[in-house]
């Protein structure tokens, strides 16, 4: 593989993709707090006695405590997440550089601040034990990116004989120390313009009321298939476009995501509707019950002598989107063969968000899927009103299955088992649809040399090829995949599923 620089449109794509990292660290944290919350609530001790014993609520409380760490530093995880994701080679190099680079951004505008006798006059917070400007996950993300390029421009740099020890890939650290040191001292005077800026899109969303909510779900749905839905997620999750709170400490909290943990670890009476409105609540509508419905419509619209067939994969797809919260299996069935169905995926999608708001439902965490379900809802008791995302999520699942059932009928949409091509015959007769044949996507792909670096994010390998013209669709869906897009001429994302990370062990086992 070349080692090819990184285009515009690859970064963006890989820059979403890094942000998966510390958000699943985040959301098994976020599982543990709220078992943690459920079982030392006064309500649950009451119901169930023996909870009140305490070893075990020691335990509990240990669990709650455990997870608050990452709530507490998450702009450093993204700093040190974003270059070790983005980074091709020398991934551990990059991340400790993002280490560094942060606490010397922390020091630098500590130092700004001090030298102006601005400490005690400026909003400040003790950040790794430096009083320093609280620039939230958005700061973490600029120190991040700005790693990412040191690291690129200095992990291969030669030095003099006399000061070789400190280059090459050491140098990294070293420039990330003086880089993001000089970025501290001029962010107190670029700070208030960036948190203005984020804070009018905030005051827009909030303004839209429960409008607000649906643009968010149905731009995260059409932002989905370019790999670019991520940014606008941590955007809301992790910013004041997601809000902002003021707790009982005297803290301000500023993103949906981290406002809903900060109310739900002080209790439930202070959780509102404006932090959860963003959250897992929204989407389960639609990945527990909705896309269980274009299941059912796939396998009932099929030809009956093709519903044995695509069965495993319908029943796989229902699992990835309703336990993992995975919903490129289903959505690259018809996403390219009948766009106006994905369109009216995102319709639905946003209004789950909406009508969960409205509702009053209470349900935080970032996947929407059963265990969100569980544990931030029918666990927490009756205050979150779990019980009224079963008749909404009923009426998702038929509204999915009609409408679907209709427009793939009236315009004979190729869906899995109804496509009477000699290639999909093929691929059904010979039971190749799951498949995972790594040496038949390579030359799929065109092989080896056509091959510059190969990623993979929850469901997809994400690709740099030299010519993306001459890859053979055919032969890549005949080796597993769902779906490939087409970014551009050398750019391309292989959509697999949740054994992603097998195929691509197994692609680079043979480059």
């Amino acid at each position: 593989m070349k080692n090819n620089k990184i285009s515009a449109w690859e970064f963006f794509q890989s820059l979403g993709k890094t942000f998966m990292l510390p958000v699943a660290l985040l959301a098994a944290m976020g599982i543990l707090l709220g078992i943690g919350a459920g079982f030392t609530g006064p309500t649950t001790v009451q119901s169930f006695p023996f909870l009140g014993n305490k070893i075990l609520q020691l335990t509990f409380n240990f669990m709650i405590q455990v997870s608050l760490v990452v709530f507490s530093y998450l702009p450093l995880l993204f700093a040190v997440a974003i270059p070790l994701g983005l980074a091709r080679e020398n991934k551990e190099i990059a991340a400790f550089g993002g280490v560094v680079g942060y606490i010397a951004m922390q020091l630098g505008i500590n130092f700004h601040l001090s030298s102006r006798g601005l400490l005690d006059v400026v909003d400040t917070k003790t950040i790794l034990g430096i009083q320093s400007i609280d620039t939230g996950v958005l700061g973490g993300l600029i120190c991040g990116i700005i790693v990412f390029f040191v690291h690129e421009k200095f992990k291969d740099i030669e030095l003099s004989e006399a000061f070789s020890f400190f280059g090459g890939t050491r140098f990294v650290a070293i420039a990330s120390a003086v880089i993001l040191s000089l970025v501290g001292l001029v962010v107190p005077f670029i700070w208030p313009y960036f948190a203005s800026g984020i804070s009018k899109v905030g005051y827009v969303i909030q303004k839209s009321g429960n409008f607000g909510p649906f643009l968010f779900g149905a731009g995260e749905v059409l932002l989905l298939p370019f790999g670019l839905h991520h940014i606008l997620v941590a955007l809301i999750r992790f910013t004041e476009a997601g809000g902002s709170y003021i707790n009982q400490a005297g803290e301000q909290i500023f993103g949906a995501l981290n406002i809903f943990y900060n109310q739900f670890a002080q209790g439930h009476e202070f959780v509102s509707t404006e932090a959860t409105k963003f959250l897992s609540q929204g989407k389960m509508p639609s990945l527990i019950f909705g896309l269980a419905g274009v299941a059912f419509t796939i396998y009932k619209t099929s030809f009956l002598e093709n519903r044995k067939k695509i069965k495993g994969l319908l029943i796989s797809a229902v699992i990835a989107s309703a336990i993992g919260g995975i919903t490129e299996p289903i959505l690259f069935l018809f996403l390219f063969i009948a766009p106006i169905l994905y369109l009216f995926h995102a319709i639905m999608y946003g209004l789950g968000f909406s009508v969960m708001a409205i509702l009053g439902v209470k349900i935080g965490n970032t996947d929407g899927n059963l265990i969100d379900f569980f544990v931030f809802g029918v666990l927490q008791g009756t205050w979150t009103k779990w019980y009224l995302v079963i008749p909404v999520g009923i009426v998702w699942f038929f509204a999915y299955y009609f409408v679907f059932k209709w427009y793939i009928e009236k315009h004979n949409i190729q869906t899995p088992g109804r496509d009477s091509s000699e290639e999909s015959k093929e691929i059904l007769e010979s039971g190749e649809l799951n498949n995972y044949t790594a040496k038949l996507m390579l030359e799929g792909l065109g092989g080896k040399d056509n091959l510059v670096n190969i990623d993979n994010c929850i469901t997809r390998l994400r690709l740099t090829l030299n010519d993306a013209t001459i890859i053979d669709v055919n032969k890549i869906k005949k080796a597993g995949a769902i779906d490939v897009v087409k970014l551009s001429n050398t750019n391309i994302q292989v959509i697999i599923g949740p054994k992603v990370q097998v195929m691509r062990k197994q692609i680079e086992k043979l480059l």
